[in-house]
C-alpha cells in the first residue's frame, strides 16, 4: 500500500482493507500507538469466544526466530474465526520475520506491529509502506482537531455535555499523549456522572493543576493592583508547597507578555482587541484580568517591573535562604504599585 497520511489514519483504523493483514503502527506518541493497535486487534477478533484469539509477541524474540511470526499468523483459531497478533517492536530488527509473513499465503489473522518513531527510510517502515499486503500508520501527538474528537467521543459515551468554557480549559490541560488524555477525560466524566453538563469548575477540580491555577491567580492579582488577594494566593501556594520564587518566574513571563501587548495598545488598538487576538497565549479565564492590567500599566512601568522581577530571581538563585522572602516582597510591591495608578 501507499503510505497512509496522518489525517487518514482514523478512517483506516475504523475500516481496514480486507486484503491488508499486517499493519505497522508507529510514531512518537506511544499512547496513540497503543490505542490504535488495540483497536485494530480487538476489531479483528470481535465476536470470538476463543481465549487464545489474541496473541502477544515481543519483537526481540522474533528477531532470533523469524519464522515464528508467519507460523503464528497461519495458525487456525481453536474455535474458528480470526486471530490477532500484537507484536511490540524492540531494539532488534524483525524485517526478515515480517518479509516471511508478507511473502507467504494470506492468513486468517491480522498482525499489528507496534513501534516507536521510525524514520522514513527505516527498513520496517519502508517494507510495510511498499507492500500491497501491509500498511504503515503514523501516530503523532494530538492536534487540536483530534483532541476535540476525543473529548466528543468520551462525552457521548458518558451521556454528558460540556460547556464551551470548560471544553477550552479541558483541551488546554490535556496531555499530548492520546492514551493519557483519554484517561483524563474518562476520569472527568466519572466525576461529573449524573450532573448532565461539565463546567469549568469540574475541570479545575479534576484536571487543571492546582499549582498552575494558583500561580495565575497570584500573578493576576499582583498586576491588577490587589495586594490582599495576591498575598492570600501566595499563602495558599506556600501551603501547597509551591515556592514564591516559582511564582516570580511566572510573573516575569507575564510581565514580558504584557509589555509586548502594551506596545500594540500604544499603536492604537484597544485592550480588548489585543487580548482577544492573543488567542491561546492568554487563557480565557484570565482575559479580563489581562485587560485590566493593560489599562493600568504603561510600557515604561512594565519594563521597570520586569527588571525588578529579574533581579529578584537572580537573588533567589544566589541565596535560597532569603530568596523566598524577597520573592514575596517583589510580588506584593508590584501589586501595591499597580493599586496606585490606573489609566
Amino acid at each position: 500500500m501507499v503510505a497512509i497520511k496522518a489525517s487518514a489514519v482514523d478512517g483506516f483504523v475504523a475500516r481496514p482493507p480486507a486484503d491488508v493483514y499486517a499493519v505497522l503502527v508507529h510514531g512518537p506518541d506511544a499512547g496513540l500507538v497503543a490505542e490504535r493497535a488495540a483497536k485494530l486487534a480487538s476489531q479483528a477478533v470481535a465476536g470470538s469466544d476463543d481465549p487464545f484469539a489474541m496473541v502477544r509477541l515481543e519483537g526481540d524474540d522474533l528477531a532470533g526466530d523469524p519464522g515464528r511470526l508467519a507460523d503464528e499468523a497461519l495458525t487456525i483459531a481453536l474455535f474458528g474465526g480470526k486471530r490477532a497478533i500484537r507484536v511490540r517492536v524492540g531494539g532488534r530488527p524483525i524485517v526478515t520475520a515480517v518479509e516471511a509473513l508478507l511473502s507467504g499465503p494470506q492468513p486468517e489473522s491480522l498482525t499489528v506491529l507496534e513501534a516507536g518513531d521510525l524514520k522514513k527510510n527505516a527498513p520496517l517502515r519502508a517494507l510495510c509502506e511498499k507492500s500491497p499486503r501491509a500498511a504503515a500508520l503514523p501516530c503523532y501527538p494530538d492536534e487540536a482537531g483530534a483532541r476535540e474528537r476525543l473529548i466528543d467521543e468520551e462525552m457521548r459515551s458518558a451521556g454528558l455535555t460540556i460547556s464551551a468554557d470548560a471544553r477550552s480549559l479541558l483541551s488546554a490541560h490535556l496531555s499530548a499523549d492520546r492514551l493519557a488524555a483519554r484517561e483524563e477525560v474518562k476520569k472527568l466524566c466519572l466525576y461529573a456522572m449524573g450532573q448532565g453538563t461539565i463546567t469549568s469548575d469540574d475541570i479545575v477540580a479534576v484536571i487543571a493543576d492546582a499549582g498552575e491555577v494558583g500561580m495565575d491567580e497570584a500573578v493576576d492579582a499582583a498586576f491588577a493592583g490587589r495586594p490582599a488577594d495576591a498575598a492570600s494566593a501566595l499563602r495558599s501556594l506556600r501551603t501547597s508547597g509551591t515556592p514564591a520564587s516559582v511564582v516570580v518566574a511566572a510573573a516575569l513571563r507575564h510581565a514580558l507578555t504584557l509589555h509586548r501587548m502594551r506596545g500594540d495598545v500604544d499603536s492604537g488598538r484597544s485592550s480588548r482587541t489585543v487580548v482577544e487576538s492573543a488567542g491561546g497565549m492568554i487563557h480565557f479565564r484570565r482575559k479580563d484580568a489581562v485587560e485590566r492590567a493593560l489599562s493600568r500599566w504603561t510600557g515604561a512601568r512594565l519594563m521597570e517591573a520586569t527588571a525588578r522581577l529579574a533581579d529578584t530571581i537572580a537573588l533567589a538563585r544566589k541565596s535560597a535562604a532569603i530568596g523566598e522572602a524577597a520573592s514575596e516582597r517583589a510580588l506584593l510591591a508590584i501589586a501595591t504599585e499597580a493599586s496606585r495608578f490606573a489609566r
